[in-house]
């Protein structure tokens, strides 16, 4: 008999991509609470690679693990995450789902013209202490 190892309500049936779409909802949904009237017309995707015109030619520039682009009279401000470069930065899922928080906190604070620990006072934290602790 075979079938699937797991139910699909299962969280270890879920897929990485689906996986990490759904810490990028979280992200999202935390500074939401702060931001929602600045970030009401936002939108949030995720790619699994920058694409190539953001890649630079010169080896020592690092890979993208996101951006944004503005609103304009034709489309609304994006914020993009790139699932391959965050996923190959991190070691389990703890570090995984801060890195994807500090991603997402960077890129909507470059989209408001803020420092990224006025976004999130809590960014760049890994527990939410200052010093790590």
């Amino acid at each position: 008999m075979r079938g699937p190892l797991a139910p699909a309500a299962v969280p270890i049936s879920r897929s990485r991509a689906q996986t990490f779409d759904d810490l990028v909802l979280d992200a999202v949904e935390e500074l939401e609470t702060r931001w929602a009237t600045q970030l009401e017309r936002v939108q949030f995707a995720v790619e699994d690679v920058p694409p190539p015109s953001l890649l630079g030619r010169n080896p020592a520039e690092p890979v993208p693990l996101g951006t944004c682009y503005p609103s304009t009279p034709k489309t609304p401000a994006q914020v993009v995450l790139y699932r391959r470069p965050i996923e190959a930065r991190a070691v389990g899922l703890d570090e995984l789902a801060d890195l994807v928080h500090d991603v997402v906190v960077e890129e909507v604070a470059e989209l408001l013209g803020l420092e990224p620990e006025v976004v999130d006072p809590s960014y760049g934290w890994d527990d939410g202490s200052p010093d790590g602790d």
